[in-house]
């Protein structure tokens, strides 16, 4: 599994009815897998995972890897704050066709760096497919500190990296300073993408990615290449919409825009909602805006 570049946390779509809408994932993964991206991540966070049922998460890896076609290597988002249920999950999982695990985390209990670092190990331990942390404090309420994530990264060769999206830019240069020379460290960050690579980043995982992917996989591919005069514009293009995407929470966000591209419902399961009308209304048209110029930019 190679972490550099642009990874994509995809959506899960649902129709107006609440179920799977397997035909716009297809249409979703060929269209970013059209627009260049290096990587999916299936299940994540922006999959709105929390609310799959057992059988549906199943039912949308095995259509992902089905469409996917082995175009691109597929990354599968397991984790939770139940350390021994998801060490159970990765044994009774069928990693055939997957190429990573993405790991939030621990939430809401609120571990000790110890903690983390033995629930980490413990996955390791477990698991037969590489694996990435992932750090999100706005969602978990608790941060992998640097020295914890180089601990890792030292003593597990199966932990390969980590998307950090703690927006802590002194942490991330701290891990990129120090990690195994083999540690990939991507930001979970859109904004802060261009900047994490100058600083010595291997690429992101990203949610706009999937609206944008052409965009955004120019942005990655030029700052990778140190083409910052390239990479800084479109960085600069993309702020607002960022913003505004994430305004009002992810994936509502991402759902009205691929929405708009006709890509699928926007739709959501409760207890997330969609935009109100005015944010919908300034997202699109920032989009709109993007569109005109993206030709210009890519």
């Amino acid at each position: 599994m190679n972490l550099k570049g642009l990874g994509v946390a995809i959506i899960t779509p649902f129709k107006e009815d609440f179920s799977v809408d397997f035909r716009a994932l297809t249409k979703l993964i060929n269209h970013v897998i059209k627009g260049g991206v290096d990587y999916i991540v299936s299940l994540g966070t922006t999959g709105e995972s929390v609310v799959l049922n057992d059988q549906e998460k199943i039912s949308v890896i095995e259509h992902t890897i089905n469409t996917v076609e082995k175009r691109v290597p597929i990354c599968l988002g397991i984790g939770g704050n139940n350390t021994m249920a998801i060490v159970d999950k990765i044994k009774n999982t069928n990693f055939s066709n997957i190429s990573a695990i993405l790991s939030v985390s621990p939430y809401y209990n609120k571990p000790s760096q110890e903690g983390i670092f033995l629930h980490y190990k413990l996955i390791s331990e477990s698991s037969n497919v590489p694996i990435i942390l992932y750090n999100v404090p706005g969602r978990t309420s608790s941060n992998i500190e640097a020295s914890t994530t180089l601990k890792l990264a030292s003593k597990f060769s199966n932990i390969i990296g980590i998307k950090e999206a703690s927006g802590d830019l002194s942490q991330i240069s701290q891990i990129i300073k120090n990690k195994p020379k083999n540690f990939k460290v991507v930001s979970g960050d859109d904004d802060l993408t261009n900047q994490i690579i100058k600083n010595g980043g291997d690429g992101v995982i990203s949610v706009v990615g999937q609206c944008f992917p052409q965009l955004f996989s120019k942005m990655v591919h030029e700052a990778l290449n140190k083409n910052f005069s390239i990479s800084d514009k479109i960085s600069f293009e993309l702020s607002n919409f960022i913003e505004l995407l994430f305004k009002n929470g992810n994936p509502s966000g991402i759902k009205s825009a691929l929405n708009h591209l006709n890509i699928c419902e926007n739709v959501l399961r409760l207890p997330l909602t969609s935009l109100k009308e005015d944010d919908y209304n300034k997202l699109i048209s920032e989009l709109i805006r993007i569109k005109k110029i993206s030709k210009k930019l890519v």
